[in-house]
């Protein structure tokens, strides 16, 4: 039937965010489902609820890439350009400029 149950070990947190609050949850228990391609998560564990923090953006992935070129292009170190990529949510341009003009 193409249907497997695997546990997710080592979760910490699981949160839930919707546009006016978080739900939290803690010391998850994930099962994984997968179905025919499909992954449907289950999830259990300690649940709590709070207002979502105004401002707050979620974090960008920054490709080690992305880190590299922008590090080459503004001849500084890996550390700075990294620094520079989050601050600029990413934007390689936007980090070479920060980091050329500075």
């Amino acid at each position: 039937m193409g249907l497997s149950l695997d546990q997710m070990p080592d979760v910490e947190e699981v949160i839930i965010r919707t546009s006016t609050k978080e739900i939290v949850i803690e010391d998850p228990q994930v099962s994984v489902i997968n179905m025919k391609g499909q992954k449907i998560f289950q999830v259990a564990g300690v649940v709590t609820e709070r207002e979502k923090a105004e401002g707050v953006k979620p974090k960008v992935k920054i490709p080690d890439e992305d880190v590299q070129l922008v590090a080459q292009q503004a001849k500084v170190s890996l550390e700075r350009a990294r620094v520079a990529l989050e601050e600029t949510e990413g934007d390689l341009a936007q980090a070479i400029l920060l980091l050329t003009q500075g």
